[in-house]
C-alpha cells in the first residue's frame, strides 16, 4: 500500500477524503476558478488525495470528482482549514508547493484570501506614500489600531476626518518662546498703555507700569533657559515660595501680575488655552490681613496745613477735608475745583474709578481754598514722587508720625461718624458702601468728626469770631 493510500485510510490528516463533504461546510472564503476549459489530465501514477510535504508542513491535493470538477488544494493556515480550486493539476501542484514552503517558513501570507491580500497591498502603498510625504513610518497594524481606537471613541457619530477637522479648528499651535523674551514683549506691550491722546487719561500710570515691570523681570530671571510653554505648576509654586515671608497682600499682588502675564501669553499663542497653570496651589488668592487704618488728629491736620508750603497746602486740604485720593488731586485743575459752586468736580478721566463724582466743599475746606480762586492750570506743580518727598519732610519737621493714606482715611472715618450713612460717605469718597461700612465704622466719634471738619485757617476763624462778637 502506498503512503498516499495509507494516509487516506488511517486518517493521519484531517483532510481525508472519507469525510470531505462534511469538512467543506466549514471552509473559509474560497477562491474558486470554474473549470470551463477541458481539464489537463494528470499522470496516471498520481493517486488522490495527494499529500504534499515540505519539512513539517503539509497539505493535500484532491482530484476531480462528480461533485467537484476541478482540483482542490487543502491545508490548515493559522489554525483554519483553507481550500482553493484550480482548473489543472499543474496549477494545483504549484500552489501546494508554494503553500507548504510558506507554512514551513512561518509566513502568515497564506492565511489571506485573494481579496484580503489585495486590500493589504493597497493599504501598504498608502502607508508608503505617507512615509514619503512626511518621513514618518506607520505599520499596517499600527494604522489599524489607531483608526479603530478613534472610531470607537466617536461611536459612529462622526467620521474620523470630520473629527480631526473639528479638533484642528479649535486647537491653536503653540509658539515656542523663552520666558525672558516673552516677558520683554509683554512689558513693551504694556508700555503703550501709559501713553494717552491729548486730553485723555492713559490706561496705566508710569509708576504702575514700572513696578509691575520690575516684578515681571524678576519672574523671568527665575526660569533661565525655559520656554513659556514648558512652565509647570511646580515651577510657579517654587517661584511663589520665595515670598513666603511677604505680607499676604503683597503675595496676592505678585500672583495677579503672574496671572496677567499668563493670560497675555495665551492671547499670543505662547500657551494653550487649556494650560491650567493658574491652578497652581501657590497662585491661589489668600485672605489678606485686615489693613490697620490709622487717622490723624484734628490738631495734627491743623499743624500740617499751617506749616505746608504753597505747593503742598491745597493738596493736603483736598485730601484731608474732601477725601480725594492723592493721584486724583494731582490730576485736577483749579477749574475743576471752582467750576461747580460748592462742589469739586472729579471727572471720569481723573477719578480712580473712571466714574465722575461731585464732592461737597465744607466751610472749612472752602476757607483753605479761597485764596486760590481765579487760578488756572494744575493744582500743584509737584508730581507724585515729589509730593510724597515734600510731605515726608513736613511730617519730619513737625514730629508727626506717618499714617499710611492717613488723610483720606481720616476724612472717610470722620464723614461716616458725622452722618452715619455709608451710602452718602461712599458717594463722596468714590468708594462702595460695603467697603465704607467694613473698614471705617466706629473709628472716630461724632465729636472727633466735628473737630476734624472745624479745622480752618486761623485768620478766617478770627474773622468769624469777631463778626460774632460784633453782632452781640
Amino acid at each position: 500500500m502506498s503512503n498516499d493510500e495509507n494516509t487516506v485510510k488511517h486518517g493521519s490528516n484531517p483532510c481525508r477524503a472519507a469525510n470531505f463533504p462534511q469538512q467543506n461546510e466549514v471552509l473559509a472564503e474560497t477562491d474558486t476558478v470554474p473549470a470551463q476549459n477541458a481539464a489537463e489530465s494528470e499522470s496516471g501514477t498520481v493517486r488522490f488525495p495527494k499529500t504534499v510535504r515540505y519539512r513539517k508542513a503539509e497539505c493535500k491535493i484532491y482530484g476531480k470528482s462528480k461533485h467537484y470538477p476541478f482540483y482542490r488544494v487543502c491545508g490548515y493556515v493559522a489554525g483554519k482549514r483553507r481550500m482553493t480550486s484550480f482548473a489543472t493539476y499543474a496549477e494545483a501542484k504549484a500552489a501546494a508547493d508554494k503553500l507548504v514552503r510558506e507554512l514551513a517558513s512561518g509566513s502568515q501570507a497564506a492565511a489571506l484570501t485573494a481579496k484580503q491580500a489585495r486590500d493589504a497591498l493597497a493599504a501598504l502603498e498608502v502607508l508608503q506614500g505617507f512615509y514619503q510625504s512626511t518621513g514618518k513610518r506607520i505599520s499596517l497594524h499600527g494604522a489599524a489600531v489607531q483608526f479603530t481606537e478613534a472610531a470607537s471613541k466617536l461611536k459612529g457619530q462622526h467620521g474620523l476626518a470630520e473629527a480631526v477637522d473639528g479638533f484642528l479648528g479649535s486647537v491653536v499651535t503653540v509658539k515656542r518662546i523663552s520666558v525672558r523674551e516673552a516677558i520683554d514683549q509683554f512689558i513693551a506691550f504694556r508700555k503703550g498703555k501709559t501713553v494717552a491722546a491729548e486730553g485723555r487719561r492713559p490706561q496705566l500710570s508710569e509708576d504702575h507700569w514700572r513696578n509691575t515691570g520690575y516684578w515681571l523681570r524678576e519672574f523671568a530671571e527665575a526660569f533661565p533657559g525655559h520656554d513659556v510653554c514648558d512652565l509647570t505648576k511646580q515651577h510657579l509654586d517654587a517661584y511663589m515660595t520665595k515670598f513666603a515671608k511677604a505680607a499676604p497682600k503683597t503675595r496676592n499682588e505678585r500672583r495677579g501680575v503672574v496671572k496677567m502675564f499668563l493670560a497675555w501669553a495665551v492671547e499670543q499663542d505662547f500657551l494653550p488655552p487649556s494650560h491650567r497653570l493658574a491652578g497652581a496651589s501657590q497662585l491661589k488668592h489668600e485672605n489678606a490681613d485686615v489693613e490697620v487704618i490709622e487717622c490723624y488728629t484734628a490738631p495734627e491736620l491743623r499743624a500740617m496745613l499751617e506749616a505746608a508750603p504753597a505747593a503742598l497746602q491745597p493738596v493736603l486740604a483736598l485730601a484731608g477735608l474732601a477725601g480725594l485720593r492723592e493721584k486724583e488731586i494731582l490730576r485736577l485743575t483749579w477749574q475743576d475745583v471752582f467750576r461747580v459752586p460748592g462742589h469739586i468736580e472729579v471727572g471720569a478721566l481723573k477719578a480712580k474709578t473712571r466714574s465722575r463724582r461731585l464732592v461737597e466743599v465744607r466751610a472749612s475746606l472752602g476757607q483753605w481754598l479761597e485764596p486760590y480762586r481765579g487760578r488756572t492750570g494744575a493744582i500743584s506743580a509737584l508730581d507724585y514722587k515729589q509730593f510724597h518727598e515734600a510731605f515726608l519732610r513736613l511730617r519730619g519737621d513737625l514730629k508727626i508720625q506717618h499714617r499710611r493714606n492717613g488723610l483720606r482715611h481720616s476724612f472717610v472715618s470722620a464723614h461716616y461718624a458725622m452722618h452715619g450713612d455709608e451710602g452718602r460717605t461712599a458717594q463722596q469718597a468714590g468708594n462702595s458702601p460695603a467697603m465704607v461700612h467694613k473698614n471705617y465704622k466706629g473709628l472716630l466719634t461724632k465729636a472727633d468728626a466735628e473737630k476734624w471738619f472745624a479745622v480752618a485757617p486761623a485768620q478766617a476763624a478770627n474773622v468769624i469770631l469777631l463778626a460774632t462778637r460784633a453782632k452781640k
